[in-house]
């Protein structure tokens, strides 16, 4: 049977990782976050309120175009970020910090739910569920510079958006799995434990959350 898996969490929760090694072990193909360079971003940093609703609206269009492609593929899927996160977490921030006008974020959410509402959701949704803590500490030791100025309040206001998504999300079953004390990239026994929680999940069984 062919699936298809999300992975959604904060910046530095471990979803490409993950989404890498589950490829791998479960001979899945992964998609991994769209490479192509926004050109508003250069704008967007420079006046975020002018540029976010345009930089988002960029982001929205490449990742549906992604989603649409990625469901043609003829066997299991496992994606890095959902498209329902661009949404959800990342433009609703901007909004609630005054980057984007209560007119832009109206109309682009209307546009995301219009679409969204098109697309088949995934079969899962793996929520990675790390503290501020973690997501520094992982931030810090993969040493991207553009994300060097990350600060643990705009991460913990992250935190408390996809709690808020997760909570009411109803489009597919969703597995948490704890972060803070896991080590999948390096420890087996980790990616053995989450493989076969989200394998279970997808055939319908219910396992002992290990982790």
């Amino acid at each position: 049977m062919k699936y298809f898996v999300a992975v959604a969490g904060n910046i530095g929760a471990g979803k490409t990782s993950l989404a890498a090694l589950l490829a791998h072990k479960l001979g899945w193909e992964a998609f991994f976050e769209p490479v192509e360079e926004n050109p508003y971003l250069v704008d967007f940093y420079q006046d975020m309120r002018r540029w976010g609703f345009n930089s988002q609206v960029f982001f929205l269009a490449r990742r549906l175009r992604q989603y649409r492609g990625l469901l043609d593929r003829p066997g299991s899927i496992i994606q890095d970020r959902s498209v329902y996160e661009d949404a959800e977490i990342f433009a609703c921030n901007l909004y609630q910090q005054g980057y984007m006008s209560e007119r832009d974020w109206n109309s682009y959410h209307d546009l995301y739910e219009a679409v969204t509402t098109l697309l088949p959701p995934p079969n899962l949704v793996v929520y990675l569920q790390a503290s501020v803590p973690t997501l520094l500490r992982r931030i810090g030791l993969r040493g991207r510079g553009i994300e060097h100025d990350i600060s643990p309040e705009y991460l913990a206001q992250l935190n408390e958006l996809y709690e808020r998504w997760i909570a009411g999300f109803n489009l597919c079953p969703v597995l948490t799995v704890l972060m803070d004390d896991l080590d999948f990239a390096h420890d087996a026994t980790h990616l053995d434990q989450i493989a076969r929680r989200i394998v279970d999940r997808l055939q319908g069984k219910e396992t002992i959350a290990l982790v």
